[in-house]
């Protein structure tokens, strides 16, 4: 079966996209808008400014999860990193069509991801609260451990401590340990007649204490506003409390940057029509360099150890005038210095070392990372082994893990084992890491993977060899590994933050480098104890 094109991989991003939009589906949407509140989305795009580019974070998660649960939809709260009166900021909303709000386990995960942003680039993070709480009969998952909901009110804690603004909406329910979140913010509003807020609603008030009360007058508007003194402005409708939140972000002064260097921006080398026609989405080898040529800005790239190390690209370049230092996998096969051929995507014990020099070389010169991942992994066999291969891998791992610089991740292809951590997976704190359609992310390649599982299950039934039913057990082996390393199956689990159209790219990156220059380094580079 030949490989899809890009056309049909972005349709079904598209489609994929359409369904997160959905939410909670349109009667839910319609019933929202009967009781006078917009939808999620609709809140958050009357909060940005209107006309500004903006990035949607985690769209996809939660996707094909929960299913038993009715589903949910984007986890059930929007995250998106945005532009108000001017100022970068980064707003989160409920989505109450999904559950009313309630709090499902990647609901959770999504949240702290957020924070997470804000707190590592010290954006103004801003709170449309709209939730039921934690859903209950996944209670387990969400309440108690380190990264669950409690670690968020940790967060609002540890974001206020370091000066970051936190602004929280009341647009609807807000109950239980959920009603911290936007009392622990700096400043908190809520709409008369949809709002409230109470640690517990008038049901569990009449079970615990046998007081008969109602929840408007136990949380509502007035209550917290005149009696309470909790929240600090009341406000007519969802339209009065986006307007009420441009204006306290407007008043905001400025804060320190960290000093990226950024010049007008020139437009690629290559037209984007040009561009995506070269975007690899059948395996085969390319050149990276005919990518790059599409996102860098045109003539700023100065490659770094042009004839060293060839199986990873390292150079210094500028995206959308800010500049960056480069890592990015070279998927053709190349000749080493040696004279030997080297497996495009792979990475050889030079192309480690070069790599780790550079990343050094970044950090000393304060530029900030970007990584476009298509790894196999490191190569194997005794050659590479007597090598020293592993204290390569290893010294080109210390660099990225001990890197101060911001990095940020765009997984072109193939994402596999060890090469996901040496080129800045998840686990190594990018700023930003995204993946296009064609991304596939695992321990190995399904093929290798199905064979060895195959030799496992084979060897585990003590079956003899049947051709038949041999392949029939390959096949869906390689089937349900195959659904395991999509870029949809990441998007889901948030190991990126998105699954998106190779055309965006220089969007997210130049957006992510702006959001990192409102956090100046607060330590020194230091690599730690290398092997060399």
């Amino acid at each position: 079966m030949s490989a899809p094109d890009l056309q049909t991989l972005l349709t079904e991003l598209q489609r994929r996209l359409a369904e997160a939009h959905a939410g909670g589906g349109e009667k839910k949407q319609a019933k929202l808008r009967e009781q006078g509140k917009m939808t999620a989305r609709e809140r958050v795009a009357g909060l940005l400014d209107p006309g500004k580019p903006s990035l949607e974070i985690g769209a996809l998660a939660a996707a094909g999860m929960y299913e038993e649960h009715g589903g949910a939809p984007s986890a059930g709260v929007v995250v998106v990193l945005g532009y108000i009166r001017g100022r970068q900021c980064l707003v989160v909303a409920n989505d109450p069509t999904v559950k009313a709000g309630a709090w499902f386990p990647m609901t959770g995960k999504k949240n702290l991801r957020a924070q997470e942003i804000a707190l590592e680039n010290r954006l103004p993070i801003l709170y449309l609260v709209d939730s039921a709480g934690v859903y209950l009969p996944l209670q387990d998952e969400i309440f108690p451990d380190k990264e669950h909901f409690g670690r968020i009110f940790r967060n609002n804690a540890q974001l206020s401590s370091l000066g970051i603004p936190q602004l929280a909406a009341i647009l609807g329910s807000c109950v239980a340990g959920g009603a911290y979140l936007p009392i622990m913010s700096d400043e908190a509003l809520i709409v008369e007649g949809t709002g409230s807020i109470f640690l517990a609603g008038s049901y569990l008030v009449k079970a615990a204490i046998g007081e008969d009360i109602d929840n408007e007058t136990l949380g509502g508007a007035h209550t917290h506003s005149a009696i309470s003194g909790v929240v600090d402005y009341t406000v007519p409708n969802d339209a009065a409390a986006l307007q009420r939140l441009r204006d306290l972000v407007d008043k905001m002064g400025e804060r320190p940057k960290a000093g990226w260097d950024r010049v007008e921006a020139l437009a690629p080398e290559r037209s984007q029509e040009d561009f995506l026609s070269r975007v690899p989405s059948d395996g085969k080898p390319y050149k990276m360099r005919e990518l790059l040529e599409g996102i860098l800005d045109a003539g700023s790239w100065l490659e770094y150890k042009a004839d060293y190390g060839k199986t990873i690209l390292t150079g210094y370049a500028r995206i959308d005038g800010w500049a960056v230092g480069v890592v990015a996998n070279e998927r053709q096969v190349v000749k080493s210095g040696k004279g030997e051929m080297q497996i495009g995507g792979v990475i050889y014990s030079d192309s480690a070392d070069k790599a780790a020099r550079f990343i050094a070389n970044c950090n000393q010169k304060k530029i900030p990372l970007v990584f476009f991942q298509d790894v196999t992994g490191f190569m194997v066999g005794s050659r590479s082994e007597h090598g020293g291969i592993i204290k390569d891998g290893a010294k080109m791992v210390n660099a990225v893990a001990n890197s101060v610089v911001p990095k940020f991740t765009v997984i072109v292809g193939n994402s596999y084992g060890a090469g996901n951590y040496a080129m800045c997976g998840k686990a190594y704190d990018p700023r930003l890491i995204v993946a296009w359609p064609t991304a596939k992310l695992a321990v190995m390649g399904g093929e290798q993977a199905a064979k060895v599982l195959l030799q496992i299950e084979k060897s585990r039934t003590d079956q003899a060899a049947n051709p038949e039913a041999e392949k029939a057990l390959y096949d869906k082996i390689r089937s349900r590994y195959d659904a395991q390393t999509t870029p949809y199956y990441a998007a889901a689990r948030l190991w990126v933050d998105a699954v998106i159209d190779p055309a965006d790219t220089r969007l997210w990156l130049s957006m992510g480098l702006e959001m990192s220059n409102n956090a100046p380094l607060e330590r020194a580079y230091n690599p730690g104890v290398l092997q060399v």
